[in-house]
């Protein structure tokens, strides 16, 4: 099967089986593995290269990790230290040796093959969790961050897992080995990139062409990828690190938003090539063996978990949730697993067996998160306090960072109002934030971007651009996406004014309406009125003005009936003040 039309599969399996999985209120996850059971070799057999379609779909992980690295800042990491070392590398050392002892005293595998198993199998998924976390929106409750800490430091495990791999092997392979100089000259060009990615960014801004800015956030992906895998590492660490490199600098939202789909397309083909993977002949022939070990993968991560939970500070309730979410086998037990048969640490046979338990594990975690939040135990829902310093909820979203919508940043930082800017003049983004301005480079008219600056959870969306159409693309973006999002706009003059109304913006206020009112005050006081009659002429004036764009809306699109309301309104006004001047002034 060519791959176009091995494309169309994919695409056309994920298209019907996914919905049809959110439909019953299923994760999409299970829908991706279902997909891939499908098509797969197990299934209706229309795609057997396996092994080629999930070396290829690795590269999702690999965008997931710098995506996970773009969101964790470098002082955040320091506040999860102890996430870290108590939960995450307690719970490797644990499971590992839980694992291990059971392989060599109840299977009967050599201890090799025993440590090898411990070690692929106390490893979650990080594609997986990340996901149904993700899906769930629960990333930022206690048992999330938990999940999290632990899976960032099972990713850093794979390096020593791989070592253990070389050291246990009879016959070390070449790849299996981290070249000390290689190494060298990587950590030398990751000092040398921290330095000199801003201002490549940026050169990259400058030139206005998105794709191109598109292409540099991939190449700097692949490029980190590829560095840490020439020195045996793991790709996904280098993405990672290059995520945090770029984490505190102004472009991490146009990042995102460039490489957002990517990911989500390469994570979901390697969903459905976990799903093709599952040899369904085993399970037919050894299903209690098979079942029984999955579920003793799950209870002894799980029991494992919960107590090094605990001891954490999570409740009863978070601590079960953790446990579940972690109780799978993860994505990198296939690479061990892959290694240690060519190492001839494990029998194919065995190999085979392990990775059809982690594809039931993986498969079984969403059904058990969903039970488990909807029956398990609960914890009081305690607030907590974010700790990477970018505001969560309850925030006020800047497009455009001019004079206009510094001054709108002015007011909010005087109250301690959190916001963020989003400006797409790079120039103006790098010279704001040598004076301390939280602005990022961005496209706010595009939604992943919107998305990524936690749109979905602000309360007001500023839009100041200075180009009238890019206005009402955000205008029109931001209330069809985030339609609980209240939108203040500024207009250039009347037109862009009823156009931006329509487009959903609920308060429009034009840019230089106040200050021509306020030299048209001053003018008419200069020219021999009173300080009262000016300021009542402007007043009646800007009060008109404002009911104005409602009865011109219906009609602007008729240009007859438009340029008929105009001088209405003219007319309107005169005898407004005419009938004010004969009454007198009004008492405020």
């Amino acid at each position: 099967m060519n791959l176009l039309l091995e494309t169309f599969v994919f695409l056309l399996a994920t298209i019907v089986v996914v919905p049809v999985c959110r439909k019953f209120g299923l994760s999409t996850v299970l829908g991706y593995l279902l997909a891939g059971l499908l098509v797969g070799p197990s299934g209706l057999g229309f795609i057997g290269n396996t092994a080629e379609v999930l070396h290829f779909a690795e590269f999702g992980i690999v965008l997931l990790l710098f995506i996970v690295g773009l969101e964790l800042r470098p002082r955040r990491l320091w506040t999860m230290r102890r996430l870290l070392l108590g939960l995450g590398a307690g719970q490797i050392i644990l499971t590992s040796i839980v694992i291990a002892a059971f392989s060599f005293m109840l299977l009967g595998l050599s201890p090799p093959a025993s440590v090898l198993i411990g070690f692929a199998l106390a490893l979650s998924s990080t594609a997986l969790v990340i996901q149904l976390l993700g899906e769930q929106k629960k990333l930022t409750k206690p048992h999330g961050r938990a999940a999290f800490g632990t899976l960032l430091m099972q990713d850093v495990a794979v390096i020593p897992a791989i070592a253990v791999v070389a050291v246990l092997s009879a016959e070390t392979s070449e790849s299996a080995g981290i070249n000390p100089l290689l190494l060298a000259g990587v950590v030398g060009g990751l000092v040398v990139a921290r330095f000199t990615l801003r201002p490549a960014l940026h050169f990259v801004a400058a030139t206005g062409i998105h794709e191109l800015f598109t292409a540099a956030a991939l190449a700097l992906v692949v490029g980190a990828a590829l560095a840490m895998h020439s020195v045996g590492l793991s790709m996904g660490l280098g993405a990672f690190i290059a995520g945090m490199m770029v984490a505190d600098s102004e472009y991490r939202h146009q990042l995102e938003a460039d490489v957002m789909p990517f990911k989500g397309l390469l994570l979901g083909l390697f969903f459905i090539a976990v799903g093709m993977a599952t040899n369904l002949r085993l399970l037919i022939e050894l299903p209690f063996l098979i079942v029984g070990l999955t579920a003793a993968l799950m209870v002894a991560k799980s029991l494992v978990i919960y107590p090094l939970a605990r001891a954490q500070g999570l409740g009863h309730g978070e601590a079960v949730q953790t446990g579940l979410v972690l109780a799978q086998g993860g994505e990198f037990a296939f690479v061990l697993f892959t290694v240690g048969v060519g190492a001839a640490l494990i029998d194919r046979d065995i190999a085979d067996i392990a990775v059809l338990v982690v594809t039931l594990s993986m498969a079984a975690t969403p059904v058990l998160t969903t039970l488990g939040a909807r029956f398990g135990p609960k914890d009081p829902d305690i607030p907590h306090e974010e700790t990477d310093g970018e505001p969560r909820e309850n925030h006020v979203i800047i497009a455009g960072f001019g004079p206009f919508g510094q001054t709108v940043a002015r007011v909010l930082a005087t109250l301690k109002i959190p916001f963020t800017a989003i400006e797409l003049d790079p120039g103006r983004v790098r010279f704001v934030r040598q004076f301390g301005s939280k602005i990022y480079y961005g496209d706010a008219s595009r939604f992943q971007v919107l998305l990524s600056t936690r749109a979905d959870r602000a309360v007001a969306i500023v839009i100041a651009v200075e180009d009238a159409e890019t206005s009402l693309k955000i205008a029109n973006q931001v209330h069809r996406s985030f339609p609980n999002v209240k939108i203040m706009a500024r207009a250039v003059d009347p037109f862009h004014e009823i156009r931006l109304r329509e487009a959903g913006a609920g308060y429009v206020i034009r840019e230089t309406l106040l200050s021509s009112l306020a030299l048209s005050e001053k003018l008419l006081e200069h020219l021999g009125m009173s300080p009262g009659e000016a300021a009542r002429i402007t007043r009646e004036f800007r009060k008109h003005d404002s009911q104005t764009p409602e009865s011109r809306t219906a009609v602007y699109q008729d240009e007859a009936k438009f340029r008929r309301s105009v001088p209405d309104a003219v007319e309107d006004l005169k005898n407004l003040l005419k009938k004010d001047k004969k009454t007198g002034p009004r008492t405020e």
